[in-house]
């Protein structure tokens, strides 16, 4: 599959009064055509600011992208998203990066119907209007699986229930058909019924549309039936990326270890107590000279203190950012 999106040197920062927070520090990665990338961690690891920093919805001030580069492909060609201006941007927003914001609620404006704010889309990137629009938008709400379309066209935001808040936004999200759809923890706000049907339609909407997705979240259980491959983000860094059923049965990182440690499992006939990852997460506000997890890993020796691990392949497609080997139970070769 060919890369529609290579993401390279990602560096973002919030300059704020009680110092300068390094959130991103060095993210490098791809996204390849219909394919659905998952990026999980802790709160505070850099997810949502690694992806909002490349369709420039970063608060400016405080933050700020220092440096990298974000190369997307078009059909008019290969375009640096960090390098466009702000109304290159928004045609780019909406037309070809549809964006699902975690809380449906604050997303969507209370005072217009949902029909005029999916209509606000396809008119402003395909230029339809009228009864075309208005059919256009009806369409959209069955697809995202609201019953009624017509008559929810009409109705307002705090007349829907969340679930269905959601598919409204999803529906903008996907009205244009665009490239790549990024959702960042979209059923974080769900209960658990509904966050199933939610992440049935997006399996649905991507095999349909064939658009890659990358979806944002702290929970490991959700994405197992979802993605194709899994980055890890810690401390603002890439920790481990790999396909999902690698991180899965051979997990890399002492991280991905806990992380995958601490999801009840229904299938086992065996109690086992969950893990807790110890400590907390690292203070951004100081400068990343070393192993962002060493304080919190039960791995670490005098190396992880000194240096700063880079990813390391593993595998044709898996890489971990670590200098412990969990399979062999050592230090890797310094």
């Amino acid at each position: 599959m060919d890369r529609i999106l290579e993401v390279r040197n990602l560096v973002t920062r919030f300059y704020t009064l009680d110092g300068v927070v390094h959130a991103v520090n060095g993210v490098s990665f791809d996204l390849r055509r219909g394919e659905t990338l998952a990026i999980v961690g802790e709160s505070g690891s850099g997810k949502s600011v690694t992806v909002l920093s490349l369709v420039g919805l970063i608060p400016k001030p405080p933050g700020k992208v220092e440096q990298g580069a974000a190369y997307f492909r078009t059909e008019q060609g290969r375009i640096d998203l960090l390098q466009l201006s702000e109304e290159e941007l928004r045609e780019v927003r909406g037309g070809q990066i549809g964006f699902v914001f975690q809380d449906p609620l604050s997303s969507l404006n209370p005072i217009l119907t949902i029909g005029e704010q999916i209509k606000e889309t396809l008119t402003r990137h395909l230029n339809i209007t009228g009864e075309e629009a208005k059919a256009r938008t009806i369409d959209l709400l069955a697809e995202v699986g609201i019953p009624d379309p017509e008559l929810r066209y009409k109705a307002y935001p705090f007349q829907l229930s969340g679930g269905m808040r959601q598919r409204v936004v999803i529906a903008i999200a996907i009205a244009c058909r665009p490239q790549i759809v990024i959702a960042d923890e979209p059923t974080t706000a769900l209960d658990v019924t509904v966050q199933a049907q939610i992440i049935d339609l997006f399996n649905h909407l991507q095999q349909t549309l064939n658009m890659a997705m990358i979806w944002i979240t702290h929970d490991l259980g959700v994405v197992a039936g979802l993605a194709d491959r899994v980055m890890v983000m810690y401390g603002g860094r890439i920790a481990e990326v790999a396909p999902v059923d690698d991180l899965y049965e051979r997990p890399a990182h002492p991280y991905t270890v806990g992380l995958l440690g601490a999801l009840p499992r229904l299938d086992s006939k065996e109690s086992k107590r969950l893990v807790s990852i110890e400590g907390t997460p690292p203070d951004l506000l100081i400068p990343p000279r070393h192993c962002p997890f060493a304080r919190r890993c039960r791995f670490a020796f005098e190396r992880c203190w000194r240096e700063m691990p880079e990813l390391t392949p593993l595998g044709p497609e898996h890489r971990v950012a670590c200098f412990y080997d969990m399979e062999r139970g050592g230090p890797r070769n310094e």
